[in-house]
């Protein structure tokens, strides 16, 4: 636990207003030019839009039916994509939900809400387990592992689970600030 609040506390103390609008202007590029670009090569390589990590949660039988699908150069791409792009991409939202959630809760007196900022590590953590399982399923297809298949659609659950409860924080984080600007203005206005 110390340790984890050590690194929270040095995210917290480097962290400049700079480095997060930087954070912001990368993903804000990726969301608006890259991830669309990925989408429509995925699209052309597999013939589909399925993908088994764009689910919260999918069975076994739905992660195989999309290897059906991809055929054999769909799985090879599919696998490229994991270790390549998909190795930049979590970096890339792990970027902007650490450096937005320590902005918007480094205010807060109780230290240990920092560990907050945490959180996204654990959803790109996650986010590349759930790549080296699913590359397997591609792989070794049309073998079957039920452990591997099963491990990750949980994996893919938690790691979505991690990204949804980072943005939701970020949610509340703003609305926090914006009440306290708020009622800092009401004050000066009072008096």
């Amino acid at each position: 636990m110390k340790s984890l609040l050590y690194l929270s506390r040095k995210l917290n103390s480097r962290l400049t207003p700079s480095i997060w609008f930087l954070s912001v202007v990368i993903f804000a590029l990726f969301l608006a030019f890259i991830l669309p670009e990925v989408s429509e090569r995925s699209y052309e390589a597999t013939g589909t839009s399925d993908s088994p990590d764009g689910s919260f949660f999918y069975t076994p039988e739905k992660l195989y039916s999309v290897a059906e699908q991809y055929g054999e150069s769909g799985r090879s791409y599919y696998i490229k994509e994991r270790f390549s792009f998909d190795i930049i991409w979590p970096l890339v939202y792990w970027f902007f939900l650490t450096t937005s959630i320590t902005v918007l809760f480094r205010s807060i007196s109780n230290e240990k809400w920092l560990l907050l900022n945490l959180l996204p590590a654990f959803g790109v953590l996650f986010d590349y387990l759930e790549n080296i399982s699913t590359s397997a399923v591609m792989y070794f297809y049309p073998t079957t592992f039920p452990f591997i298949s099963w491990g990750a659609s949980f994996l893919t659950s938690i790691k979505w689970s991690c990204i949804y409860a980072s943005f939701l924080l970020i949610l509340i984080g703003g609305l926090l600030r914006f009440i306290r600007v708020g009622k800092k203005m009401v004050y000066k206005f009072k008096n």
